[in-house]
């Protein structure tokens, strides 16, 4: 059965058969027929944002706190274009999304009318797929493949491009559930046999280690719980990337921490010496394998995938397995005990004292200061107080705060911790947080952000205090472009080319302006009394700390360096500079 609706109608009914709570989007002259019929229904809320960048990067936060897909309804135009690094940032961190964009009426397409784009076009790389609907008939089937698209095998961001006069003209509704999307079957289910392949690597291995990855975060929380049976089955360590945190928990035994250019000293060094390496949900990025000619050269790579096209990609897959990683991880513990559930435990246990000896270079250790604060203080103190509070998300901008927020916020559960991996986009922390605080309105949201970052997408504080949306934006303020800086201080000369901040505004008041409430602090002894402060105030939070100005993130990989290459924080400037320049690349 279906019913006529016009095709704006279509679109709201799509969305809420797909179960969507939240839209975020910014209105325009192609999209005002939806945005009325969003005025005429509560089964919605709709999020105004100030900046298209905005709405995507919310919904990128909604989508990683919940599990579900965000969605972003933006106009033609501008309106498009200004939410192309959402989308991209999406693709590459596999989040799913609906992007919903206006087009100029079909008899004006390709006429350069007012706020028209080739939207199609320019997402076209940017997206898993899009669609431009020229019929209104065939609007609610391409709405609920778009659902499909974004939410089944790798996730990621789809895009539907509707003009103008197919919102206004009358269509035929479809169901959901009468809807088969054409051609895409993605595959969840392995192959039996390579799942067997794998155990008896597992069974053998001596120095064996599970290198996971926001894909497992992505298949859903039965993936992680399956995650920390295989790994309490095993014995084996576990480590991730950046994006895998809380897949499985910080406080779990078998928690090597984070790997990749700045993770731990034994979570690199474990991965540099294994013999058996079980890559769940990861694709092998360049923050991750370093110098490859030299990536664990000694190991057997078993890895996990529902994307086909990431094995084999950048590094040899002896044993892969294309599938989802719940359903891959539920097989291979059945077929493990099937077999007895053996492991070379002597072997093992002999790994486990190697890697205690690299634990107990406490590689995160660092000079603290009685009169400044010192930025991995401050993180450490914020996560402190988090910890005491326990109900609490935090998102991320993108530079040295990142990864001091890796490295010393501990998530023991997924879908806990959002921050651009693959992009690495600044100005993705405050609209994400807004996103997340969307979907927890009960929840502490905490952005760990740089002064830089967050000039980017401040507007967004506008969002949150329309909203009563009480995101707490803790600003790590160094004055510099801290990442860029480091970078300049190590391989450039000490050629700080627009790196530092000469015109910063008053934080404090900024947070005044919008109607937040403003916090500033810049002793370490008044820390801890300000960070209380600003999780016990329900608003928004703009807390100003100022830290020591030229500090480096440590642990650090050098550029074309293996993961034995590493270098820690009590190395001096010479040697870290020698060891970067040795090989002549630069990875910034």
């Amino acid at each position: 059965m279906s019913d006529t609706m016009t095709g704006a109608e279509i679109v709201i009914k799509a969305l809420i058969d797909q179960g969507v709570e939240v839209v975020f989007g910014y209105p325009g002259g192609a999209v005002l027929p939806i945005y009325d019929e969003l005025f005429k229904q509560n089964s919605i809320k709709h999020v105004l944002v100030r900046h298209e960048q905005g709405a995507t990067h919310a919904a990128e936060g909604y989508a990683r706190s919940t599990g579900k897909p965000g969605v972003v309804l933006v106009t033609s135009g501008p309106g498009a274009t200004n939410a192309v690094t959402g989308l991209q940032d999406a693709l590459m961190d596999s989040i799913p999304m609906i992007c919903l964009t206006g087009q100029v009426p079909t008899f004006m397409i390709g006429n350069d009318a007012f706020q028209e784009a080739d939207t199609i076009g320019i997402t076209r790389p940017c997206t898993k797929h899009n669609w431009l609907v020229k019929d209104t008939d065939e609007l609610a089937e391409t709405m609920h493949e778009a659902f499909f698209v974004a939410t089944h095998g790798r996730p990621g961001p789809v895009l539907v491009d509707i003009p103008k006069d197919v919102q206004f003209a009358d269509g035929n509704y479809t169901p959901p559930r009468n809807v088969k999307p054409r051609a895409y079957n993605p595959r969840v289910k392995a192959e039996a046999s390579s799942i067997q392949a794998a155990v008896e690597l597992m069974e053998a291995a001596k120095k064996p280690l599970f290198y996971t990855g926001g894909g497992v975060i992505n298949s859903g929380p039965q993936a992680s719980q399956l995650l920390r049976d295989l790994v309490d089955a095993t014995g084996f360590p576990v480590t991730s990337t950046l994006m895998g945190l809380g897949a499985y928990p910080a406080s779990g035994d078998k928690w090597l921490g984070m790997l990749g250019m700045h993770g731990s000293y034994e979570a690199n060094w474990a991965m540099h010496d294994c013999d058996v390496m079980i890559c769940v949900g990861a694709r092998f990025d360049d923050r991750i394998t370093g110098r490859l000619d030299a990536f664990a050269p000694n190991s057997k790579k078993i890895h996990i995938d529902i994307d086909p096209s990431s094995i084999n990609k950048n590094v040899r897959a002896d044993v892969p397995i294309v599938g989802d990683v719940a359903h891959v991880l539920e097989d291979m513990i059945r077929i493990f005990r099937s077999r007895g559930a053996k492991t070379d435990q002597a072997g093992v246990a002999d790994w486990w004292k190697i890697i205690a000896e690299w634990q107990a270079k406490k590689c995160f250790n660092f000079k603290n200061s009685d009169t400044l604060i010192k930025p991995q203080y401050a993180v450490q103190r914020l996560a402190a107080a988090m910890q005491n509070h326990g109900d609490y998300y935090v998102t991320t901008e993108v530079g040295q705060h990142q990864m001091w927020a890796a490295q010393y916020i501990p998530f023991n559960a997924p879908n806990r911790w959002m921050t651009s991996g693959g992009l690495g986009t600044m100005g993705y922390g405050v609209p994400a947080a807004v996103g997340v605080q969307m979907a927890h309105p009960d929840s502490l949201v905490v952005d760990v952000a740089g002064e830089a970052s967050f000039l980017m997408t401040m507007q967004e504080m506008s969002t949150a205090v329309q909203y009563r949306l009480p995101i707490k934006i803790f600003i790590l303020n160094n004055e510099r472009l801290g990442m860029v800086r480091q970078w300049q201080e190590l391989l450039h000369g000490e050629r700080y080319s627009s790196s530092y901040s000469e015109a910063l505004p008053d934080f404090v008041k900024l947070a005044e302006a919008f109607g937040c409430v403003g916090l500033r602090c810049d002793k370490p002894g008044d820390l801890d009394g300000a960070i209380d402060e600003m999780i016990k105030v329900d608003q928004p939070v703009i807390f100003d700390c100022l830290v020591e100005k030229h500090e480096n993130c440590f642990p650090m990989i050098p550029s074309g360096k293996a993961h034995n290459d590493m270098l820690l924080g009590d190395a001096d400037e010479e040697e870290i500079s020698n060891a970067i320049k040795s090989d002549g690349a630069v990875m910034v």
